[in-house]
């Protein structure tokens, strides 16, 4: 670690986001009274540990919830503007630590210091949402069919929202969903993935510095750490009617099972295998940047990244020979360095799952285009480094009908016109991100229509991956049918209530009951 961290400024972040560094004796606890195991957090930078957290007992949590609920009672008679105020200082705190946080995010999860940035840089436009949104909480007004009446819906938030956030977005999504429920008056608690939870504690401490500042209670953001067992505490909760999830699918259904049983709500943010169309007339220059993009960033750790990649046969082996051209140039090192294009993988499981995939795809007939790989030697001390590769694949095979969190593209071949790409597109598991390449209007409209894409984000001349703020984000089939960030999202974090006033002297009844005593 001390190479990377004086060359890096990594010690100097760390001080910045008040984290006491292992190597400087201290360790950080998730909270003030966590009394649990130790969690140590390894860099897959350099296999170096980072800092240290406590897990959270049954005890801690049941804390965290008196401070939460008792948080509540204040935070949801605060004006939703004057929220908004506190949620617009929490994004100057994220400017001022951008660069800092940014470094973290990269050197604890692995990806490059750019997309660590960019992580950054979607709180601050969540949080710049949000301060807009807090003035347009608005319901409706309808018409009454009974005279001297009115109706209207109005929205109240919620109380606890449990927020369960996944390691390839350690600070990014946790964002997205406390901007927006901070606002709509409710207060939250969060379990980071066990893999990165030193962001947790840097997110943490930023929030709680606002907070402070404003004389607030700390409980309106509380944070607890630990596994799966810790995020039992919320999911079985009835305290905490919302618990917003984001992993794998396995873990979702999970989760939606256990909410469902005591008739909580749950937003899901799961699992994606997204494809992008590629047809004749599709820019091959295009399609070449938003693939290779959209399979290496975040060595394939997104969500959204590029799994499969369709071709139609005319265009096949000229797109074929572009992207793994494209791979040739990629830079694979450590992600601070701005020089490389792919960081490592989370940790040496996820390098397992990348080995088995590349060797099952072959098993199922497919054909290795660009050879994969585990890489060694200085430089890559931490074994989470591998190389992206390329096999050609059928999309009925299993491991492609999979997700597989690691940077392995398959390329798919069709033929014929584009609704035999869009059946490709649609046949998987997953409906998260979908792209088509093409400057035909009717194929683009084609994919666009109600019976083309059927994922959540479907996107033209543009990759899987990546974003904005302003759109809802999320998926459909087994990724789980939730949407966080822009657009209406804010609705699931609210309870609607609709009121009928009556303000006449009369009491007539709805569809003209007659009920006289």
């Amino acid at each position: 670690m001390e190479a990377i961290a004086t060359n890096f400024g990594i010690k100097e972040a760390l001080n910045q986001l008040g984290i006491k560094a292992v190597n400087e004796g201290t360790s950080t606890g998730s909270n003030n009274f966590s009394n649990g195991d130790i969690i140590d957090s390894f860099s897959p930078v350099d296999g170096e540990l980072i800092a240290s957290v406590k897990s959270t007992t049954r005890e801690d949590y049941e804390m965290a919830m008196k401070t939460a609920t008792q948080a509540f009672k204040t935070w949801r008679l605060m004006p939703a503007p004057q929220r908004g105020e506190i949620v617009r200082q929490f994004g100057e705190k994220l400017r001022e630590n951008k660069e800092a946080l940014g470094k973290l995010v990269s050197y604890e999860m692995g990806k490059s210091y750019q997309e660590g940035l960019g992580e950054v840089q979607e709180m601050i436009d969540i949080c710049d949402f949000a301060v807009g949104l807090s003035r347009q909480l608005h319901g409706l007004t309808m018409h009454s069919e009974r005279p001297g009446h009115r109706m209207y819906e109005q929205y109240h938030p919620l109380g606890v929202v449990g927020i369960i956030s996944a390691f390839n977005f350690p600070v990014a999504v946790w964002s997205w969903n406390t901007a927006l429920a901070w606002i709509c008056g409710d207060v939250c608690i969060w379990k980071p993935s066990e893999k990165t939870p030193i962001c947790g504690v840097a997110c943490q401490n930023i929030i709680a510095e606002v907070l402070r500042e404003n004389n607030l209670p700390e409980g309106i953001s509380c944070l607890i750490n630990g596994d799966y067992k810790v995020g039992e505490f919320m999911t079985k909760d009835t305290r905490v009617p919302l618990i917003s999830a984001t992993g794998s699918t396995r873990m979702g259904k999970i989760v939606a099972k256990e909410v469902a049983g005591r008739l909580g709500k749950s937003l899901l943010e799961l699992g994606g295998n997204n494809a992008i169309i590629v047809t004749p007339d599709a820019d091959i220059k295009m399609t070449v940047i938003g693939a290779v993009f959209g399979a290496v960033g975040t060595a394939g750790q997104r969500c959204t990244s590029t799994r499969r990649l369709i071709i139609h046969e005319s265009i096949y082996d000229k797109v074929k020979n572009a992207v793994a051209d494209a791979y040739k140039q990629l830079r694979i090192g450590n992600p601070l360095d701005e020089t490389n294009h792919v960081g490592p993988l989370i940790d040496k499981d996820a390098v397992k799952m990348y080995e088995n995939a590349l060797e099952r795809v072959v098993e199922e007939g497919g054909k290795i285009v660009v050879d994969g790989g585990v890489l060694s030697g200085d430089g890559y001390e931490s074994g989470c480094y591998v190389k992206p590769a390329i096999a050609e694949a059928e999309n009925h095979f299993e491991i492609v009908q999979h997700e597989t969190f690691a940077p392995v593209l398959y390329l798919i071949k069709y033929s014929g016109d584009v609704e035999n790409a869009i059946e490709f597109q649609n046949g998987v598991a997953q409906g998260l991100s979908s792209a088509i390449m093409t400057n035909n209007l009717r194929e683009a409209e084609r994919f666009l229509s109600h019976a083309g894409s059927d994922c959540g984000i479907a996107n033209v001349n543009i990759g899987t991956s990546g974003a904005e703020i302003g759109g809802a984000f999320g998926g459909e089939k087994e990724t789980g049918g939730g949407r966080e960030s822009g657009s209406d999202a804010w609705k699931i974090y609210m309870r609607r209530q609709t009121n009928t006033i009556n303000y006449t002297t009369e009491l007539p009844l709805a569809q003209g009951i007659k009920f006289d005593l």
